[in-house]
């Protein structure tokens, strides 16, 4: 099984790589997954731009194509979102939104971070807009509060253990989900 672990936001100066990084590397010990660490400021997605609705798959650019085979190569997500104004960053909600099969029958989780909520308003969000295009969220979030305490010195995220027994449980249940999923996948 495939995990994407998908970096929402693409502001200059965001953290989201450093925490990606710690989710990657604590999946790849986890060992249920082969995980790619996908960033969307690699793919440049302009603001919805194709012509014709993401349910034709019919793309009309090559950002759409290669972003496309992305989500679609993936049998579960982690989305590794802030909290902008209490919702997901608008990058996300656009890479989200600009797809629409290749999202379907797949589990996904959510690391937050945030402020004193930890994300944890932008994560509910965000799960509503997965179900939408017919993913299947799952409860358990991995909120970080006042993730700047997080980071050391060197630059690298530092998890206390409840981040880290977040971190087991979400990947224990999209573990779970993604086989039966990945079947589902198959017979429609």
């Amino acid at each position: 099984m495939k995990l994407n672990i998908i970096i929402g936001s693409t502001r200059p100066g965001r953290v989201g790589p450093t925490i990606a990084k710690w989710v990657g590397d604590f999946a790849r010990e986890h060992g249920q997954f082969e995980i790619d660490v996908v960033d969307l400021d690699d793919f440049n997605l302009p603001l919805l731009d194709e012509p014709k609705h993401p349910r034709m798959q019919d793309y009309q650019h090559e950002h759409t194509r290669k972003w496309s085979e992305s989500v679609d190569s993936a049998d579960a997500f982690i989305f590794v979102t802030p909290e902008y104004s209490y919702f997901a960053p608008a990058s996300l909600v656009n890479a989200l939104q600009v797809l629409s099969k290749e999202w379907g029958y797949k589990p996904a989780g959510v690391v937050s971070y945030g402020g004193v909520s930890g994300g944890l308003r932008s994560a509910q969000e965000l799960r509503t807009l997965i179900a939408n295009l017919n993913a299947h969220p799952l409860p358990n979030v991995v909120p970080i509060p006042f993730f700047p305490k997080c980071i050391g010195d060197d630059g690298v995220f530092q998890p206390n253990d409840e981040m880290k027994a977040g971190m087991t449980g979400l990947l224990d249940e999209l573990f779970k989900w993604s086989g039966p999923l990945a079947d589902m996948r198959k017979s429609s």
